[in-house]
């Protein structure tokens, strides 16, 4: 059996494995609405400027939280996961069958991706219904699905990284949380930050790939300019997280 078989048997179990947990799959894809619906209700009303021009704050969040659901999907909830089957003995059992590592790791991360594309797609519905925000098209379209593919890869990777730094499933919620939410409010993810933002804030959000990440996700929706170098960054985080996970990840749990 080649390894493309094996990976396609390999992600249905996955897939098994989280549909068989259905309150974590219910609020894997409950949250993005939830904030969406929650942010455009406090401070959707009114408009923030971008690259020069107006923006509708209930279309900008519809992006954001677009951005939001594929991190969760690819980060959070796969750090979490995994320090949990780490803790409780599944990676290790898993480690001594004759699945390779790399099976293993080629169908979580094409789970996670089918996951975020699916919360994209009800995201980007749920828009359209009930705040009229266009769906992208055309070049939009593939620039978007460039950034989403991209992005999804890089937090897996980031996801598989952080690990290494997890004692233990107690753990794994704080860490996660601490690495991913400040970034998500210094990117603008949360509230929006528009021109007019600190210069240290946009420059310390630069420097991680959150901002570019939803920086590209947002280009098909509100109109601002798409930069290919925030799909090179994002994709170099990913190599980065890549390669600490290949060096540091480990199938045993820490005693």
């Amino acid at each position: 059996m080649n390894a493309a078989t094996l990976t396609v048997f390999q992600l249905r179990f996955v897939n098994k494995a989280f549909w068989r947990n259905p309150a974590s799959a219910f609020f894997t894809f409950a949250f993005p609405l939830m904030f969406l619906v929650i942010f455009t209700s406090l401070l959707g009303h009114g408009q923030v400027r971008l690259a020069g021009r107006d923006v509708h704050q209930s279309t900008y969040y519809v992006a954001q939280m677009a951005a939001f659901s594929v991190i969760t999907a690819c980060y959070t909830n796969i750090a979490i996961s995994l320090t949990f089957q780490r803790d409780t003995g599944v990676l290790k059992r898993t480690n001594g069958t004759p699945i390779p590592s790399a099976v293993y790791f080629a169908a979580r991360v094409l789970h996670a991706l089918l996951v975020a594309v699916v919360l994209v797609a009800i995201t980007v519905a749920f828009g359209r219904l009930f705040y009229h925000a266009e769906i992208p098209s055309g070049i939009g379209l593939v620039r978007f699905l460039v950034m989403l593919v991209v992005g999804a890869a890089s937090f897996c990777a980031l996801g598989f990284a952080i690990t290494s730094v997890i004692p233990n499933f107690d753990a794994a919620a704080p860490i996660v949380n601490a690495t991913i939410l400040p970034l998500l409010f210094l990117s603008g993810v949360f509230i929006p930050l528009g021109d007019n933002a600190p210069a240290w804030i946009v420059w310390m959000a630069k420097v991680f790939p959150v901002k570019h990440f939803a920086g590209g996700m947002q280009a098909s929706y509100v109109g601002t300019p798409f930069h290919w170098i925030d799909v090179m960054i994002v994709a170099i985080w990913g190599i980065a997280g890549l390669l600490v996970a290949v060096r540091r990840f480990t199938w045993e749990p820490r005693v």
